[in-house]
């Protein structure tokens, strides 16, 4: 019997990209993602530094977002399927009310990390000009994606680029 993996993959190496396959668009080779240090919702910090050697997807929303609000279970799930020693999910919003997030976050049923950019200047070092904004960087810190916009972030295509990148480094 086949997998709906073996099934897709194929399909999508015939097609060339695996990123066209989720509508993003791969990066400039050996654009860096700017350092950051932002605090999470318990208080801790968050250096990019400290993620080096692991593919990053961060992924830029608000709970005012109804895109964002669709999608956030799909990233829980993603999340759920990666290896923690290879890939590190982290969600950004430049929201102040803490509570409000926690709030919305239990109204979702999802456990994600959540950081803030509350002068938004992450924001604005990763380009972020609509939300939801998710970007992934590789292991070696070079950004290789950019998606605009609500993805299925859970869907077999989804997670083969995100498989791609963490064994292929691009």
């Amino acid at each position: 019997m086949l997998s709906l993996m073996s099934i897709v993959l194929p399909d999508l190496a015939l097609a060339g990209d695996l990123f066209t396959s989720i509508k993003m668009s791969r990066l400039p080779t050996g654009s860096m993602a700017a350092p950051f240090e932002l605090a999470t919702l318990d208080d801790k910090v968050v250096k990019s530094s400290e993620l080096a050697g692991k593919v990053v997807l961060v992924n830029f929303w608000a709970t005012w977002c109804g895109p964002c609000k669709e999608e956030m279970p799909s990233l829980a799930r993603l999340q759920q399927q990666l290896d923690p020693k290879d890939f590190v999910m982290l969600t950004v919003t430049a929201d102040l009310q803490r509570q409000g997030i926690a709030h919305f976050l239990s109204q979702l049923g999802v456990n994600l990390p959540v950081l803030f950019d509350e002068d938004q200047e992450v924001s604005r070092s990763f380009m972020v000009r609509g939300l939801p904004t998710t970007i992934v960087i590789a292991r070696d810190g070079t950004l290789v994606g950019r998606a605009v916009g609500p993805r299925a972030w859970d869907s077999p295509e989804a997670v083969a680029v995100m498989r791609h990148v963490m064994e292929s480094g691009k």
